[in-house]
C-alpha cells in the first residue's frame, strides 16, 4: 500500500455514519480477496466528495464496467488491462465510474460521456487518502467571514488544495498527473469555494 489509511482514523474524522464498507460478497469471487477489495471491505470510504457504489439490492453485487459503459466504444480500453469489462465499479466521482483492476490493484476512471478510460490511482489506499484529505478540508476549512479578507481566504484555501496535490503526487502521480483528471477538477472546484456542504464551517461563512 502507498498510504497507511486505517478504519479508526476514518471513524475519528468522519464518524461511522459517513463511512461505506463494501462486503466481500459484493465483489466477483476472483476479486474479493485482492488487496484493494480488502481495504474497501475493512476500512471503508468516506462519503461526500466520492460516492461509493452501493451493491445491487437484488443480487448484492457491484456492477461491472460492462454494465455501466459500452466497453467496445471506450477509447484506450485495450491498454487499460485484460478483462476490463469485468472489473467491479466501486464508486462515482464527477462524471466518472471508478473501477478496480484486481490484477494490478489500480483504480481506473471510466468516463461514459467521453467514452474514455484512464488510470486514476496506483492502488486503493491512494484513493482513500485523496478522498480523506479533500473531505477533511471541506469539513474543516473556515473562511474569515470578512469581505476584506476574502482574497486572503481563497489564497489560503488554494494553498491547502495545492498541498494535497503535491503530497499525493510524491507517492502516487496518477491522481493529479495533469489538469484533466477528475481529482484535478475536484481540486479546482474546492479552491473556487465550491463543494462545501451547507452545514460545514466553510459553507456557513461563505453563504451566511
Amino acid at each position: 500500500m502507498l498510504f497507511d489509511v486505517t478504519r479508526s482514523e476514518l471513524v475519528r474524522l468522519f464518524g461511522e455514519d459517513r463511512l461505506v464498507v463494501l462486503p466481500a460478497t459484493a465483489f466477483p469471487p476472483a476479486t474479493a480477496d485482492s488487496e484493494g477489495a480488502r481495504l474497501l471491505q475493512t476500512v471503508g470510504v468516506p462519503t461526500g466528495t466520492l460516492w461509493p457504489r452501493v451493491p445491487d439490492e437484488d443480487d448484492g453485487l457491484l456492477p461491472l464496467v460492462q454494465d455501466v459503459v459500452d466497453v467496445e466504444d471506450v477509447e484506450g480500453v485495450e491498454d487499460a488491462g485484460e478483462g476490463a469489462g469485468g472489473w467491479p465499479v466501486i464508486g462515482w466521482l464527477l462524471n466518472a465510474h471508478l473501477a478496480l483492476d484486481p490484477a494490478s490493484g489500480k483504480v481506473h476512471a471510466f468516463d461514459a460521456d467521453e467514452e474514455t478510460v484512464r488510470e486514476l490511482h496506483t492502488d486503493v489506499s491512494s484513493l482513500l487518502q485523496v478522498t480523506l484529505r479533500f473531505q477533511r478540508l471541506l469539513d474543516e476549512f473556515t473562511f474569515s467571514g470578512d469581505d476584506g479578507d476574502e482574497e486572503a481566504d481563497f489564497e489560503r484555501l488554494e494553498r491547502e488544495v495545492e498541498r494535497i496535490r503535491q503530497e499525493t503526487h510524491s507517492s502516487d502521480p496518477l491522481p493529479f498527473q495533469d489538469d484533466e483528471t477528475v481529482w484535478s477538477v475536484v481540486g479546482e472546484e474546492i479552491a473556487a469555494g465550491q463543494r462545501f456542504r451547507g452545514d460545514s464551517p466553510g459553507a456557513r461563512s461563505l453563504h451566511g
